[in-house]
């Protein structure tokens, strides 16, 4: 005897073994990046105290300062051994920004200019120095170096559309000699994962579709290949309306 429901695909539930390693993976998912993340920071700060905490005089080691307020002597029995991590990372980011207040003066920038006036007469150093303050300047620009907007262009031909950064408005040769009707926008379109390599290209502005979302949401859907849009919810609708 047959009914109506013998035609019906019998749908048959995960196993057990199945529910756990699928909680394990969603387990693992969460985890993860908060471990790494935590891991990260804690061997930065140990290796930055490493580097630091030798050019302190012993007198001022943390261990010595701690055990000196709590009456202990060195070599003493009831000697503390502390190992405080962080006070190498205080010091350097206080060392910093006394260097860099003194540099943003007269006086500091008349010397940075001298003693870059003598690197530049040794070879080798010379090399060295102008690659990394190039790559320094690159990565810890101030905000006006930073680009202005992210935008839409049709990328590397026509109905192919590729996330890009408006950095500037083309000025001097470049705007003068290329054949444009109206102005020239300057665009980054970076690679995927990695958004710190790619192409700078040159659009007329009306090809160039301002984004809704911010910069640093589009750089997220970048180095994500798509899979992390700024409003979750609706990809379709820029994060303001989700709000």
């Amino acid at each position: 005897m047959t009914t109506p429901f013998d035609d019906e695909p019998h749908i048959r539930k995960p196993g057990v073994i199945a529910r756990l390693r699928s909680s394990f993976l969603t387990g693992l998912v969460v985890i993860m990046p908060v471990a790494l993340t935590i891991w990260l920071l804690w061997s930065f700060i140990g290796w930055v105290d490493s580097f630091v905490l030798p050019f302190v005089p012993a007198g001022y080691q943390p261990e010595v300062l701690v055990n000196r307020w709590l009456g202990r002597t060195p070599g003493s029995e009831d000697w503390i051994r502390v190992n405080i991590r962080g006070v190498g990372v205080v010091l350097f980011l206080l060392f910093t920004i006394l260097i860099g207040w003194l540099a943003k003066g007269l006086l500091g920038r008349s010397l940075i200019g001298y003693a870059e006036v003598m690197l530049d007469r040794v070879p080798v150093v010379r090399s060295i120095y102008n690659g990394v303050k190039q790559i320094a300047e690159t990565v810890f620009a101030q905000s006006e170096r930073s680009f202005e907007k992210a935008c839409l262009i049709q990328y590397p031909r026509k109905d192919i559309w590729a996330i890009g950064f408006i950095s500037t408005t083309a000025r001097g040769e470049v705007a003068d000699k290329a054949e444009t009707g109206g102005a020239l926008m300057s665009v980054f379109v970076p690679t995927t994962p990695n958004p710190t390599s790619g192409f700078l290209l040159f659009f007329p502005k009306s090809d160039v579709i301002e984004l809704d979302m911010t910069v640093e949401d589009a750089a997220k859907l970048v180095i994500s290949a798509g899979l992390v849009y700024p409003n979750a919810k609706d990809p379709t609708q820029p994060p303001e309306d989700a709000a």
